[in-house]
C-alpha cells in the first residue's frame, strides 16, 4: 500500500467532477474520507468506475445495480457506506 501524494489527489478529485450533483457528493465525501489514504487497487477501480457514464455510475453507488467486475464490488461498498444517502444533510445546511 503506498500513499498517494498530494498532486495525483488533486487530479483524482478533479476526475471526480461529475454532471451528476448526487454523484459529485458522493465522490468527494469519499475522497475527503479515504482519499489520502487509497491503496493502489483501490486507485484502478476507482479510475475503472470514473470511466462509467453519469448514469451508470449513480445505479452502482446507489445500489439499483452491481457491478459487472467482481474487483470493483470492495471500493463501492466503501463509497456507499462512506455516503449512504448524499442528498441527506441536516436541514438549512448546504453540502
Amino acid at each position: 500500500m503506498s500513499a498517494i501524494d498530494a498532486v495525483r489527489l488533486q487530479r483524482l478529485r478533479w476526475r471526480c467532477r461529475r454532471g451528476m450533483l448526487e454523484n459529485d457528493l458522493l465522490l468527494t465525501r469519499f475522497l475527503d474520507a479515504r482519499g489520502a489514504a487509497l491503496t493502489d487497487a483501490e486507485l484502478r477501480a476507482l479510475d475503472a468506475l470514473l470511466d462509467l457514464p453519469d448514469n451508470d455510475l449513480w445505479d452502482l453507488l446507489a445500489g439499483r445495480a452491481a457491478p459487472a467486475d467482481p474487483t470493483l464490488v470492495p471500493l463501492v461498498a466503501a463509497m456507499a457506506a462512506t455516503g449512504a444517502d448524499p442528498l441527506q444533510r441536516p436541514r438549512g445546511t448546504l453540502p
